[in-house]
């Protein structure tokens, strides 16, 4: 299944979305783009409201992909291990912890 994502860290606001595609787009609280609608993917309007983003902040992203991918993040954020050294693990000690 896919889905329009929009990357809040890089939208910036302008609006050309929404312009094109009210149905699909509004701005949020913080007025940024948001995804209204995802039943019209493959429409004309909504495929010109994606390619006019100036930041490419719109895309569509096929879900279970997504999905996977975040699963396993994650399963990798923290596995327990005191003697781990991955960059994923919020329990890993550093050299400077080792050394403190």
């Amino acid at each position: 299944m896919k889905k329009i994502e929009v990357e809040k860290e890089r939208c910036i606001g302008c609006g050309a979305c929404v312009n094109i595609a009210s149905e699909t787009f509004d701005f949020d609280e913080e007025g940024k783009s948001t995804v209204l609608s995802n039943e019209h993917l493959e429409d004309e309007v909504v495929q010109l409201a994606i390619e006019s983003c100036p930041t490419s902040a719109i895309s569509i992203v096929d879900v279970e992909e997504q999905e996977s991918i975040s699963d396993s993040a994650e399963e990798d954020e923290c596995c327990d291990c005191k003697e781990c050294h991955c960059e994923h693990c919020d329990c890993s000690m550093d050299e400077e912890d080792e050394a403190a």
